[in-house]
């Protein structure tokens, strides 16, 4: 019987989009994932200085995102424990909690790029069994120098071929903010949060696609 694949999916999700949804529907296709676990991040480490939406909140909203979809599955693994949740030690409790499993990581094409600088990244690479990456419009992914600095890595990397949407989760806080359209961005149970608490309209706060 073939080893079931289980994407992880990690991220602060302050909001989670349209674009977070179609990573993950591509990544389940094109990867032969079985299902995907979003991965709230409660306390990234490295956006220490930065606001970020409570945590009630954000789950709140994923949890709105990903509605009845049986492949997606919210994932606590980061919401139980106390910080900081870096993606290695993350992925050591996945693999024991699904020892049958091969895990996947998925980012953008940003965070593939900042590797090097997150906690132990060469023990991050050898936990995943691949690493399915989606490019943003105007990323540029240097194979050779990831490879320099993480040995191993290009044997794993998969770049999901998916449209190529600009949408960022901070690229939607600064139109809430700037009072600019934003629904279509958004799953509309998502939206409809965002309205109803008035998230987003005072200052700035913190977030992003993948997490260290």
């Amino acid at each position: 019987m073939a080893q079931r694949r289980l994407g992880v999916f990690g991220g602060t999700f302050d909001p989670p989009h349209i674009g977070h949804l179609i990573l993950a529907a591509e990544a389940l296709d094109q990867l032969g994932l079985s299902k995907v676990l979003w991965v709230l991040t409660q306390a990234p480490p490295h956006k220490r200085n930065r606001p970020i939406t409570p945590l009630e909140q954000r789950l709140e909203m994923v949890m709105a995102c990903l509605g009845d979809d049986p492949s997606f599955e919210i994932s606590r693994v980061d919401i139980d424990r106390p910080a900081p949740h870096y993606a290695v030690d993350t992925l050591q409790i996945l693999q024991n909690a699904y020892p049958d499993w091969g895990l996947v990581y998925l980012m953008g094409g940003d965070s593939l790029n900042n590797l090097p600088t997150w906690y132990q990244p060469q023990a991050f690479v050898h936990r995943c069994q691949a690493i399915g990456v989606m490019k943003r419009p105007g990323t540029h992914i240097e194979m050779s120098e990831l490879e320099e600095s993480l040995p191993g890595i290009s044997a794993k990397v998969n770049i999901i071929q998916a449209p190529l949407l600009d949408i960022a989760a901070s690229q939607i806080r600064r139109r809430v903010r700037e009072g600019r359209a934003y629904r279509y961005f958004l799953p509309l149970a998502v939206y409809e949060l965002i309205e109803g608490w008035g998230l987003y309209r005072g200052k700035e706060v913190g977030a992003g696609w993948g997490k260290q």
